[in-house]
């Protein structure tokens, strides 16, 4: 269930992306869950085709999917298509520039070029992603690399001459020729080849991934309650939510979600043999694939930073370098982004990922053993280890509400909040001021404004007096983390909200200085003053943001 502040951000977002009439289908569809387009159209009080644009608008950018409920109802309007409104790809919109920069390191920038066409038009298939590399490659021109190469080449240049020093040697005729040439010719291959590859490497990488099913079906399933004791309230595990459902039922399996072939050379009753296959056809089916970006894949590598850089402040280089090896080692079998233990590693092959890095070069096989002791990693059959990823991401969520709390509401109610995160039990007013050394008179009252804000959660307990039939009344306090950390993100979804729209009406008070060209500012020293304000403004609030975005990852995705 999204909160409701968490609704009004995504709903800016999209209103800032996308317009106001696609905003508000996509509110509508996150307020009243799953809707067919007959009930959108009743809803929203917008025309047909309105509502139909503004589904494709979503649909092509990942933020709503398509699907079919059957089974459970006879009703017609159970075998309609509904649409799902994907609330997390809609707050994945303002990570992009984060996604571009994990492409740019860990890959190149062709592959960032390619990424970024990905991220703003949402899908492509191979022939929009050549088309759309081809123009870019033609507008450049002169800066062109490949026809400068063609060039070098007819003269026996070495490739790294510029143009300049080529005009010297040749004629300026011919060398225009040979640039139109070389565009005609051998232009739209190499670019194809190119964008090919680089497409290959951001599969091999997994940061990209062919599109779900535009329409997928899924069967209601009747809840069966049971009752049940105490052996099998441990084994419970609570339904998959419809999303959920429709997520898993839209996503290929591994071996086509990352491919770039169109056949895989046999289907399921292994008639089709790979001679069989006709190169050229496969060729026009490769071409006609839709591929995104996979969220996911982002997501697990920012993930595992967080956890590394977690480690790293808590204890020190070597224990991040083991938990970095872990994590490097089952990154391919770790699939999904919330877990709670990291996939089984053997300490050989933990051993053999850690001496790779350069921190682990000087680290011994018992000095490994020793952080694995550390950091609580439970011994698996075959000495396979894994490490508590729960436990880091929760020690991670404390750590960002304590500094909550003590900015806030200073170092004696972070003292007593503290404590209390660490006790996990309900604990009476005085104990709580004699162990954080907080003054009685004082603590109640801090206690209180923690009450009111929803960081506490108190009950009252009577009790008799001991050699009287008096009763004297306990207040008990204690941290309820999970409701805890639901509240501190829907105030982070409000913060959130509230910086976007600060942006905004800083950009949009000061729209006319964007437009003045910068000799003129340059020459004016008032509008200099305003120019240099409203950079700094919009450094100070996009870098709060991206911190910001940082804390909404750990309460909402990790």
């Amino acid at each position: 269930m999204v909160s409701q502040w968490g609704i009004k951000f995504a709903v800016h977002l999209i209103t800032n992306h996308f317009g106001k009439i696609v905003a508000k289908v996509c509110e509508t569809l996150l307020r009243q869950g799953p809707l067919t387009l007959e009930l959108l159209i009743r809803f929203t009080e917008l025309s047909k085709e309105h509502v139909k644009n503004s589904l494709l608008v979503l649909i092509q950018h990942n933020c709503v999917q398509a699907f079919i409920c059957e089974g459970g109802d006879v009703d017609e309007s159970r075998v309609k298509t509904q649409y799902l409104v994907l609330f997390d790809n809609i707050l994945h919109r303002p990570r992009f520039p984060k996604f571009m920069e994990i492409v740019l390191q860990e890959l190149d920038k062709h592959c960032e070029k390619v990424l970024e066409g990905l991220l703003r038009d949402g899908r492509l298939t191979l022939k929009q992603m050549i088309d759309r590399a081809s123009q870019g490659a033609s507008q450049e021109n002169g800066k062109c690399f490949i026809w400068l190469t063609i060039v070098c080449r007819e003269y026996c240049i070495s490739s790294f001459f510029s143009s300049r020093i080529c005009f010297k040697i040749m004629n300026p005729l011919k060398f225009v020729q040979l640039k139109n040439h070389a565009f005609s010719l051998s232009d739209s291959a190499v670019v194809a080849d190119a964008v090919r590859e680089n497409l290959c490497k951001l599969l091999m990488a997994r940061y990209v991934e062919r599109c779900p099913a535009a329409e997928v079906t899924i069967v209601e399933e009747e809840i069966i309650t049971k009752k049940r004791g105490a052996k099998s309230d441990q084994n419970f595990k609570a339904p998959e939510t419809t999303i959920q459902r429709v997520i898993e039922a839209a996503v290929p399996g591994d071996a086509i979600r990352f491919s770039l072939t169109a056949d895989t050379g046999c289907n399921s009753d292994e008639e089709t043999k790979p001679a069989d296959i006709n190169v050229a056809e496969n060729n026009e089916k490769e071409q006609l694939i839709l591929w995104r970006v996979n969220f996911e894949e982002f997501l697990r590598y920012l993930r595992d930073k967080l956890l590394i850089e977690n480690v790293r402040a808590r204890m020190d280089d070597g224990a991040a370098t083991v938990v970095r090896a872990m994590l490097e080692a089952t990154r391919n079998v770790d699939k999904r982004v919330k877990i709670e233990n990291s996939v089984p590693l053997e300490l050989d092959q933990l051993f053999t990922e850690v001496i790779k890095t350069e921190n682990g070069l000087q680290m011994t096989m018992d000095r490994v053993k020793a952080y694995l002791v550390q950091l609580g990693c439970s011994s698996q059959i075959s000495f396979a280890y894994t490490i508590d990823l729960k436990h880091i991401i929760h020690l991670a969520r404390n750590e960002e509400v304590e500094s909550i709390v003590l900015k806030r509401y200073g170092r004696d109610a972070y003292r007593m909040f503290r404590h209390l995160s660490k006790e996990k039990q309900f604990c009476p007013t005085d104990k709580i001021a004699e162990s954080t050394l907080v003054e009685k008179k004082e603590a109640p009252k801090l206690l209180n404004r923690l009450l009111k804000d929803n960081y506490l959660h108190m009950e009252k307990l009577n009790v008799s007096v001991v050699g009287s039939n008096k009763q004297t009344q306990l207040l008990m306090w204690r941290v309820n983390q999970p409701l805890l950390w639901e509240y501190v993100l829907d105030e982070m979804y409000h913060a959130a909200l509230n910086l976007s729209l600060r942006m905004a009406f800083e950009q949009e008070k000061d729209e006319e200085i964007l437009n003045v060209p910068k000799d003129k500012i340059t020459a004016s020293e008032p509008l200099q003053k305003k120019y240099k304000r409203l950079q700094n403004v919009c450094l100070l609030l996009g870098s709060s943001l991206l911190k910001l975005d940082d804390a909404l990852m750990l309460f909402h995705d990790f």
